[in-house]
């Protein structure tokens, strides 16, 4: 009976610190998502400063394009909503250092290659955004950015988010930065650029 009192008194004093801990925990479990930051390992599948160029090509297949020096690869799709593409930059060990995700109005009739039954949602990152995702989902993904700035593409207007995780550590994705097209009356915004990069920008 005195070894049962003594566990009684134990679990009671650790329930009692665990109790002091929760309102800490759960007031930042409750955090809007907004005030929450996230930062990213992939996009597309791939980890800059990990994973090597060889390893997109098994999941994509050879590129569409490849600069001279070998270090820019591209690969494009045409789907139902317009063109998609991917392009990575290596360094000159093949390791991916930059990858970027876009989508455009489409190649004016000129089919592009599906790479492995491709569809937007393929070149995803890791926490689900997507080219042609609303702009809203990025702030309920990531928290949010450290930056926006006004931009142009194309005669069109954007707004860049900028998300630098150094905060994360050195061995993780530093910056990630997405363009969004501008809200147009009822119309939201869509992320039409994503950039995934291991060193800062």
């Amino acid at each position: 009976m005195r070894f049962w009192g003594s566990a009684s008194l134990i679990l009671l004093a650790m329930a009692g610190t665990t109790f002091a801990q929760t309102p800490g925990a759960a007031n930042a479990a409750h955090k809007p998502a907004a005030q929450r930051r996230f930062n990213e390992f992939t996009l597309a599948g791939l980890r800059p400063g990990r994973d090597a160029a060889s390893k997109a090509i098994r999941l994509f297949g050879k590129p569409d394009t490849r600069s001279a020096d070998k270090q820019t690869l591209g690969w494009g799709f045409e789907g139902a909503d317009g063109a998609f593409y991917l392009s990575l930059d290596v360094d000159k060990a093949e390791v991916v250092q930059f990858i970027h995700v876009s989508s455009g109005d489409g190649s004016g009739g000129v089919e592009l290659p599906k790479h492995n039954a491709f569809t937007n949602h393929t070149w995803v990152s890791g926490r689900g955004l997507y080219a042609g995702a609303g702009c809203g989902r990025v702030v309920q993904l990531y928290g949010e950015p450290d930056s926006r700035s006004p931009s142009t593409k194309g005669g069109r207007q954007l707004e860049l988010l900028y998300y630098a995780f150094d905060w994360a550590g050195a061995d993780v994705p530093q910056v990630m930065e997405v363009a969004c097209t501008a809200k147009e009356g009822q119309k939201p915004g869509r992320v039409v650029e994503i950039t995934l990069a291991a060193p800062s920008l």
